[in-house]
């Protein structure tokens, strides 16, 4: 199955992103298996824009993904009629956060591209919480 985020510069994560890179981008991916209920996943939030799920492969206590219902591929290709999307992403980001009890804080990461180590070519939010985060991140 797809790796929904993890690994380091040795590990999977590179190697699934240059995959998934070279991939043709016109097929459904996983998160849209997960969208139209063919995929099951642990959903923690879902309305009419987005879906929110636990990740599968979690790289903190609590880990979960925001992903719009309309499939973007990136963040690289969204267009400026997506900013009320992209805004409505974040705040279920952080209600989904505040309902995990993420009251000391977490961290979103978007991933783009082969070089940002993107595995799955439906823009989603990545949200990592539960422990103390490091710096610099990758």
């Amino acid at each position: 199955g797809a790796r929904l985020a993890g690994g380091g510069p040795d590990g999977g994560e590179v190697a699934a992103a240059e995959r998934a890179a070279a991939e043709q981008r016109g097929g459904g991916t996983v998160f849209s298996r997960i969208v139209d209920g063919s995929l099951p996943a642990e959903i923690l939030y879902q309305d009419a824009q987005c879906v929110a799920f636990r990740d599968v492969n979690p790289q903190a206590p609590v880990h979960f993904l925001v992903i719009p219902r309309r499939p973007i591929p990136r963040l690289s290709s969204v267009a400026p009629s997506d900013a009320q999307l992209l805004g409505h992403l974040l705040v279920v980001a952080s209600q989904t956060a505040k309902a995990q009890g993420l009251s000391e804080g977490y961290r979103v990461v978007i991933n783009d591209g082969k070089h940002g180590a993107q595995s799955v070519y439906h823009l989603h939010l990545h949200v990592l919480g539960g422990r103390q985060m490091g710096w610099p991140p990758g």
